[in-house]
């Protein structure tokens, strides 16, 4: 403040005398000034004020080095984005798909659906896509079995946490028990015939989130026990290591508690919701019920029909038919898609979530607002993508591994889950989801040199209605292709 005769003057500070950090926003820079408040006034950080901080900040910095802080701790106390107590209302990407929803889509097609094949509905074959023989049920067993590689996990940890086993050890009994746990299923899937491709599936994802918690669970007790190791050397007291070790046994309990809570991050100390509120749980069974119904009546009533048509076309290679065909395919695959990420990432995590008291919801965030590839991916699906960043690419990073190859080997271990998931429940190797995940990063490249906002927020809802429906019918003419050919081989003289 500077007085100058009876009138006062605010003196403004530039941008030289403010401490300001530029953050980037879903492709948007944005400026947030750093401010100090003291009662009614504010106190501007200076270059000196800025100097001493970053100082005292590196010492502290120094102190902490051996204390992964960050690592050890991921969640926190938050309600899910679409929730009505959450409070957001930025739905400005959902109005654009909207848009293009209208364009592609017309009610008529539905409505021409019905009176040409007539209520093609069935309960009896959704069942028979899990169960063949119901008194032989072997995705259901490898479920169950899948209890075997948490019990060895624990034991592993808890032989670790009081010395038994040497690090050394216990990695290489953690890698066997995390690689027979991503190939075990697989053998079972390919030998056993009587395995569905819908129940391969399930007993697939279950076995991958498995793997990706376990992982987690490894590494949080490493860091945690590097951490009690860092702290007994700098204090030179044997017995401050043995009182961790004692205290970190006690944490080790919370296994299975991770094992059913909606996140792959683990922590020693999750944060927990006050109390289970039973409106809210009423509420997302009923949606779970509803949109679970309402999925596997608009695929057997839209889906299949179109997918049955367009055999044809794909087998006598007709480009313009093909096309027609994928763009029919284009509407009700995408409607299934939103529908499915609502009914598992908002009605069923939080669900799951508000029965275990787990605290953080952020299962989402506003994808639907992307106006960039990358910002799609980090937002869509967080408890992945914390996993990747936090296990995965950080660790790469600190490696000396280059941001743009630790962007590109996520992509590239995602692409392989995704093909794991798919051409082994139905027996066949085709790289259709694999080339579809690694097509991303040309795409972000593309988008983010030449496409800006709401372009931009276009092209990557065009990528995600065009893209699927032609793995969808990759996969589906490849695997009618070979069913038709082993039928074909089976029917002979007798």
């Amino acid at each position: 403040m500077e007085e100058i005769g009876p009138v006062t003057r605010k003196r403004r500070a530039t941008s030289h005398e403010i401490g300001v950090t530029l953050k980037l926003v879903n492709g948007r820079s944005t400026v947030v000034e750093s401010a100090i408040g003291h009662g009614d006034s504010r106190t501007f950080v200076t270059k000196q004020n800025v100097t001493g901080l970053a100082s005292t900040a590196s010492k502290e910095k120094k102190k902490r080095r051996n204390v992964p802080s960050d690592q050890l701790s991921c969640h926190r106390l938050q309600e899910s984005l679409l929730s009505s107590s959450s409070g957001y209302s930025n739905y400005r990407g959902v109005l654009n798909w909207c848009v293009v929803m209208l364009v592609l889509s017309n009610a008529r097609l539905f409505l021409e659906n019905l009176l040409k094949y007539g209520i093609l509905v069935d309960p009896i074959q959704v069942v028979a896509l899990f169960v063949k023989d119901p008194y032989n049920m072997p995705a259901v067993c490898l479920v169950i079995v899948s209890n075997v590689f948490v019990l060895v996990a624990f034991y592993t940890e808890r032989r670790l946490s009081v010395g038994c086993f040497s690090e050394h050890f216990g990695l290489l009994v953690h890698s066997i028990n995390l690689s027979v746990i991503l190939c075990f299923p697989v053998a079972v899937v390919l030998m056993v015939k009587s395995v569905t491709p819908v129940g391969g599936a399930v007993a697939l994802g279950v076995y991958t989130i498995l793997f990706l918690k376990l992982y987690s669970y490894k590494d949080v007790n490493k860091w945690c026990r590097e951490m009690c190791y860092a702290k007994a050397r700098s204090l030179s007291r044997s017995i401050s290591c043995k009182s961790a070790s004692a205290t970190f046994n006690g944490k080790n309990n919370n296994l299975y508690y991770f094992v059913f809570a909606p996140t792959l991050c683990y922590e020693l100390n999750f944060p927990r919701s006050p109390k289970i509120r039973k409106s809210f749980l009423l509420r997302r069974l009923c949606e779970m019920l509803f949109f679970t119904q309402l999925l596997v009546g608009l695929t057997q009533q839209w889906m299949v029909p179109i997918i049955q048509s367009s055999m044809k076309p794909l087998e006598d290679m007709d480009l313009s038919r093909m096309v027609e065909h994928l763009l029919r395919l284009a509407v009700p695959n995408h409607l299934l898609w939103l529908i499915f990420f609502y009914t598992f990432f908002h009605s069923a995590m939080n669900f799951v979530a508000e029965l275990l008291q787990f605290g953080d919801r952020e299962f989402y965030r506003d994808w639907w607002n992307s106006e960039t590839v990358p910002y799609f991916w980090q937002n869509w699906n967080i408890p992945v993508h914390k996993w990747c960043l936090r296990h995965f690419y950080k660790p790469m990073l600190k490696r000396g591994v280059s941001k743009w190859a630790g962007q590109s080997a996520v992509f590239l271990a995602s692409a392989f889950f995704h093909e794991y998931l798919v051409s082994v429940p139905l027996k066949m190797l085709r790289p259709w989801a694999f080339l579809g995940m690694m097509a991303q990063l040309p795409l972000a490249w593309f988008v983010a040199c030449f496409l800006r906002g709401n372009y931009g927020n276009a092209a990557v809802w065009i990528s995600l209605i065009i893209g699927q429906p032609f793995a969808v019918l990759m996969y589906v003419h490849d695997y009618y292709v070979l069913q038709h050919r082993e039928e074909s081989a089976g029917v002979g003289p007798d």
